[in-house]
């Protein structure tokens, strides 16, 4: 495997397969929020690969707005000359005074994602999924009354919507309630997700916006921080340091992991087809696999493509809530994602671990040896 071909071939993926959403876009400009994570990534380069394929269309114009808090990668640098991105440090807690276009979509991904660091930083959690959805619907309200209606709004929710689900809500659908805590450690980002989808939710129904939600399982591959402290990433720095893979639990919850192309796919199609004021699950139904199953398939990788020694040991972590509110089991439900936005993720897993950890021995084998 070329592992410099490995996002570029994910780009032309999603392309191919958010053609349709992607020509619907053409001649507009889109705000991604947060774009410098790693949904960020793939969200931008996608559509500026399709600007790149298709010159007999008008190119789709992206502005991106992030605060920059962990730095500003290396691929974000190299974007700045792109006369079809623009890239402002810009913090979205604070009120959208002006903009130097008229948005016709809008994609709200800026949030801390990971466990380790919302629970760290736990305000500004809340405020990026709370304060700052409000702005972009308030400008979006703004935009509809000067006649200037925007035609597609995105908002990054989560599965943690739902909580530790219970067995017969396994896989579990967008009708699902959720059984969460709303005090406990990781509640800083799941009650504010899940307070984000009913602004959403009341503003589409009160101003008759475009407003659509989605809820992203266990995304991961190529542009997910090595550092990012989830646990394809932890793995993946243990076997690339030459380390026992180190396992904070007995290995028994279980999860689908959704390789971030078919992801991407899905997020555009739910902007461009979903319904007014619903949310959709995306993510895959099967297999769900224990954490000691993924630790295994990292570990076979490791071996049979990095000359991998080490070996799966168990430690208790020293974080005291490091498993409190954790859920058991996470597998989504994706019918409905199918029925009306056509969604149809292909990537399967061993492939996707494969091409994350090629793309990670490319890029940070060297830093997470540091």
């Amino acid at each position: 495997m070329e592992k410099n071909k490995i996002v570029e071939k994910d780009m032309k993926y999603i392309a191919d397969n958010a053609k349709e959403e992607f020509n619907k876009m053409s001649g507009k400009n889109l705000l991604i929020t947060g774009g410098a994570g790693f949904l960020g990534h793939y969200l931008i380069n996608s559509v500026l690969h399709w600007n790149d394929t298709n010159k007999n269309k008008k190119p789709i114009k992206i502005w991106v707005y992030d605060n920059f808090s962990r730095g500003i990668p290396e691929w974000i640098t190299e974007l700045k000359k792109r006369e079809d991105i623009k890239i402002i440090d810009k913090d979205i807690t604070k009120p959208i005074t002006q903009t130097e276009a008229n948005f016709h979509y809008i994609i709200h991904a800026a949030s801390i994602a990971s466990p380790h660091y919302y629970r760290i930083y736990p305000l500004e959690t809340m405020h990026a999924n709370v304060d700052g959805l409000r702005h972009l619907l308030e400008y979006a309200v703004r935009q509809k009354n000067n006649n200037k209606p925007i035609e597609g709004f995105l908002f990054f929710s989560s599965s943690e919507i739902y909580g530790d689900p219970t067995h017969d809500n396994i896989p579990t659908p967008e009708t699902y309630r959720g059984n969460v805590s709303c005090i406990g450690p990781r509640a800083c980002y799941d009650e504010s997700k899940r307070y984000g989808e009913t602004l959403c939710i009341n503003f589409a129904k009160q101003h008759r916006l475009p407003v659509k939600i989605a809820r992203p399982f266990n995304n991961y591959g190529p542009g997910l921080n090595i550092n990012d402290k989830r646990v394809i990433p932890d793995f993946a720095r243990n076997i690339l340091s030459g380390e026992d893979i180190v396992m904070l639990s007995d290995g028994s919850p279980t999860r689908t992991f959704c390789y971030v192309s078919d992801a991407v796919v899905g997020y555009y199609k739910i902007l461009i087809k979903g319904r007014h004021g619903e949310s959709y699950n995306i993510g895959v139904m099967e297999p769900e696999i224990s954490m000691l199953d993924l630790a295994k398939r990292l570990v076979d990788i490791g071996k049979r493509h990095f000359g991998y020694t080490g070996e799966i040991i168990y430690k208790d972590s020293k974080d005291e809530e490091y498993l409190t509110d954790s859920p058991n089991r996470r597998c989504p439900d994706i019918s409905k994602a199918i029925e009306h936005i056509g969604y149809c993720p292909s990537v399967d897993i061993d492939e996707g671990l494969l091409r994350t950890m090629y793309w990670y021995s490319e890029n940070f084998t060297k830093k997470a040896k540091k």
